[in-house]
């Protein structure tokens, strides 16, 4: 009798731990994140300060400056139906951010290593 207890309550106890799990973010290296970007719906969001986005991004990121205190509302300019792929410079603050994204409901792609892996082409705003 007590080890049929046990055994219920270990089932009752997994089931339960795995409603929390969050799924894993996919992490992609440079050549993979550029064939996943090339998707036609996918919102590609770099998280860096305005001023680092415009020395060079990958053509086609939006700017959604991840120190930012507006971060959040700045999120709801996404699609949830869409994924989210992000990158910052080295891919720290990128984790952050494809964190919180998925946690408000996005499917989130990841550039490991952030830009500083990219060997594509790169674009530039102003001087």
């Amino acid at each position: 009798m007590k080890r049929t207890i046990f055994i219920i309550t270990a089932i009752f106890m997994m089931a339960f731990a795995s409603c929390d799990s969050k799924k894993e973010i996919k992490s992609i290296k440079s050549n993979e994140f550029r064939t996943e970007i090339m998707t036609p719906d996918i919102q590609l969001v770099d998280v860096r300060v305005p001023e680092a986005f415009n020395e060079g991004h990958i053509p086609g990121a939006k700017n959604l400056d991840f120190t930012s205190e507006h971060f959040d509302d700045m999120m709801k300019q996404l699609d949830k139906k869409n994924p989210v792929a992000v990158y910052c410079r080295g891919g720290r603050q990128s984790m952050e951010a494809a964190e919180k994204l998925q946690d408000a409901g996005f499917v989130v792609i990841h550039l490991d290593g952030g830009i500083l892996t990219w060997d594509g082409e790169v674009e530039t705003i102003g001087n």
